[in-house]
């Protein structure tokens, strides 16, 4: 669990963001709390998502999005010939490997933001019709998309997981700081 933003940090415009961020991170990696890969790979719900699928696909886009600020290609380019493989744990992919991952992206995040000179400073998107048409997009603009992004998929994870075992978003909170939520 990244812990790197510190009460100290969330009163500068960077900490609170990165704050925001974390926090939205927390309630989908509580999802998998106690269950199996098979739990975390079913698709309980009429939608083709799950647990691992959605761990997989957010460090994705967010290694993908950092990338994109730094200048450089995703680490996984995605396509029409796999683009299903971005909701899917493939060959030797464990939940347990993803949550690595996406704590080494994190930290990742961090420190990037955290070194940028301003959070006005910009970056070209790609030409792609899925991408803002704006051609180029601020630091700032990056972090509220990765919260925007998070906040989405944390609501399918409370979904899924609530569709799984009836457990709620404050119940994992409290399972994972071992005591009650009364």
């Amino acid at each position: 669990m990244v812990t790197h933003v510190g009460a100290e940090a969330r009163g500068d415009e960077r900490g609170a963001l990165l704050a925001f961020l974390q926090e939205q991170r927390g309630g989908i990696r509580r999802a998998v709390l106690g269950l199996t890969e098979e739990q975390s790979a079913s698709r309980p719900s009429a939608s083709e998502l799950s647990l691992s699928g959605l761990i997989k696909h957010v460090a994705e886009v967010e290694q993908g999005w950092v990338a994109r600020a730094k200048g450089e290609a995703p680490a996984v380019e995605r396509n029409e010939s796999n683009w299903h493989e971005c909701f899917l744990l493939v060959g030797d992919e464990t939940v347990e490997s993803q949550l690595a991952y996406w704590e080494k992206v994190a930290a990742e995040t961090e420190a990037f933001i955290r070194s940028v000179p301003s959070l006005d400073d910009t970056f070209p998107l790609p030409d792609q019709p899925w991408f803002p048409p704006e051609g180029r997009v601020s630091m700032r603009w990056l972090v509220l998309t990765l919260i925007r992004e998070m906040a989405r998929h944390a609501g399918h994870a409370d979904i899924i997981r609530e569709s799984l075992d009836g457990k709620t978003a404050f119940e994992l909170v409290a399972e994972e700081r071992g005591s009650g939520w009364g």
